[in-house]
């Protein structure tokens, strides 16, 4: 995914904007941002948000489908950032979904219909790319620290914790307890009181251990809380005086600061009026009040397991995050290439045979034209992060080495990569060599060009070793693809012959043509 940069030079009648979406468990926010050039390079400054409170975790039944209501809910939201953003184009949006939408069987259902609300693709990231994306925001709102910084971000269906250096995320975890979830589990209809938020609180802990140890050893020497809970939080502690100050800190928003004593005074509060709608709360918002008792119980469950004393608050989360990465990936800082460059390493990749083969492969597909609605720049990417990690699964084992691949890709945890990246990552892994019809028959798999491109580079580059190539040609006929090489060299490569030829019998098992044209 790229886009061009606006030069110093533009005009300021015509500034450069990108937008971001994010599909939360508790609310679906976008945020539109300039982007702005300074001497240190480029800088982002929002301006303009739309927030909803859907509350979508409340909507999965107890086979974890969305109901009708929730469904409903969501789609006319995204309908509303779909007519806000009508003007912008591929390359200036992006839209992820978080944890509720990856675990509702019927996620795939309600994304096809959101995508054509919003005009825009739709990435479901999985929990510890959320955690990474999190952190990004968080950092750049937060204030300036030279040591480590924890970030923990309560959502409305998990909760991220990250311990990362400047703007770098180095243990991220995402964990299956949110507000909206936990309240709706432990606080029935609103109702509050000693023994409910002894439970919660305990249920909360227990999933924060696991994590614990690891992080206490790691260390940090700033807590931020970022996004919706947290703010919320704080904002009732500062206004309701649970903090024993009033007006905020020095150095920061009103948002301000959580203590210890803070969230233990807002606790009290809740279960001195037994339910969240008779609560007298200054500053509570109608959106939080049946979701805050559960936020508030993770929330005191991490200070105790972290042993933290107090927490700073920054309104930047995933959105934000979202938008500095997509800056990035503008500015050829993806995170995806240092992924992939780990993996190679982990896996112990053979790195001058992935070249050949990510060269001759992004070379093929240059030579098909490009249609209207393909993001060439970003399947170049794809294809080559194919080639390079196509022999990963051989650290495994070599029978069948091609499945561990596709296996390790569509299940680890790759930063940058999107649910959806992973998944074709993971399919054109599968069908780089043998059969195709185990990736014919998946309705999902789109990449036909791209498969074609790395297996005839597979074919091409099998000896393994740096060698002349001639010139071949490749085109799209009508129902399948056509390869053009030279007769003479292709007389003096019998194994590549042969291998061409089993080429064209396995297309043509999948329907699909494979003309050799010898000249």
């Amino acid at each position: 995914m790229s886009f061009e940069l606006q030069s110093s030079n533009s005009k300021e009648s015509e500034p450069k904007l990108i937008a971001s979406v994010d599909l939360g468990s508790n609310s679906f926010r976008m945020v539109v941002a300039q982007i702005l050039e300074t001497p240190s390079g480029f800088q982002l400054r929002p301006v303009d948000t739309l927030r909803d409170s859907i509350k979508l975790a409340a909507g999965l039944d107890s086979e974890k489908n969305l109901d009708a209501e929730a469904f409903a809910r969501g789609l006319s939201s995204i309908r509303r950032f779909g007519e806000r953003l009508r003007s912008f184009s591929p390359m200036q949006v992006r839209a992820v979904a978080t944890n509720t939408l990856r675990v509702a069987r019927n996620a795939s259902q309600f994304i096809q219909q959101a995508e054509l609300a919003l005009g825009f693709p739709i990435e479901v990231i999985a929990g510890r790319e959320e955690a990474r994306l999190v952190y990004v925001g968080a950092s750049h709102g937060a204030p300036a620290n030279s040591g480590n910084r924890l970030v923990i971000d309560v959502g409305g269906g998990s909760t991220e914790f990250i311990i990362g250096h400047g703007y770098e995320a180095k243990l991220m975890e995402s964990l299956y307890i949110g507000c909206v979830s936990h309240s709706q589990k432990f606080f029935v209809n609103g109702a509050v009181d000693s023994y409910s938020f002894k439970q919660a609180e305990l249920a909360a802990r227990q999933e924060i251990q696991i994590l614990a140890k690891e992080y206490r050893k790691k260390g940090w020497d700033q807590v931020i809380g970022s996004s919706g809970t947290a703010k919320a939080i704080a904002e009732l502690i500062v206004l309701n005086g649970f903090d024993g100050m009033s007006g905020g800190y020095a150095g920061f928003d009103s948002s301000g600061l959580i203590t210890r004593d803070g969230l233990e005074n807002l606790k009290h509060s809740l279960i001195e009026s037994e339910s969240m709608q008779s609560s007298k709360l200054i500053g509570l918002k109608p959106d939080r009040r049946l979701v805050l008792p559960g936020g508030l119980a993770i929330m005191i469950a991490a200070f105790d397991e972290l042993r933290i004393d107090s927490m700073e608050i920054v309104e930047a989360a995933l959105r934000m995050g979202v938008l500095y990465d997509f800056l990035g990936r503008a500015q050829h800082h993806d995170m995806r290439f240092v992924t992939v460059e780990q993996f190679m390493k982990r896996y112990s990749v053979d790195i001058e045979q992935a070249m050949r083969v990510e060269q001759l492969a992004t070379l093929f597909l240059e030579q098909f034209p490009m249609p209207e609605n393909e993001d060439r720049i970003n399947n170049l990417s794809l294809l080559g992060w194919a080639a390079r990690l196509h022999e990963i699964g051989l650290s495994i084992s070599h029978n069948g080495y091609h499945k561990h691949s596709a296996y390790i890709s569509a299940n680890a945890d790759m930063p940058g990569f999107s649910k959806n990246d992973q998944a074709r990552l993971s399919a054109l892994l599968l069908g780089h060599i043998g059969k195709l019809a185990k990736v014919s028959s998946s309705n999902n798999f789109i990449d036909w060009r791209m498969l074609f491109c790395l297996r005839l580079a597979l074919v091409l580059a099998r000896r393994r070793t740096q060698e002349e190539i001639p010139d071949i040609l490749v085109q799209q006929t009508v129902n399948g693809y056509k390869v053009s090489i030279p007769k003479k060299w292709l007389n003096d490569h019998p194994l590549t012959e042969f291998s061409l030829k089993k080429e064209a019998e396995d297309w043509s098992k999948v329907n699909r043509e494979y003309i050799l044209d010898l000249y």
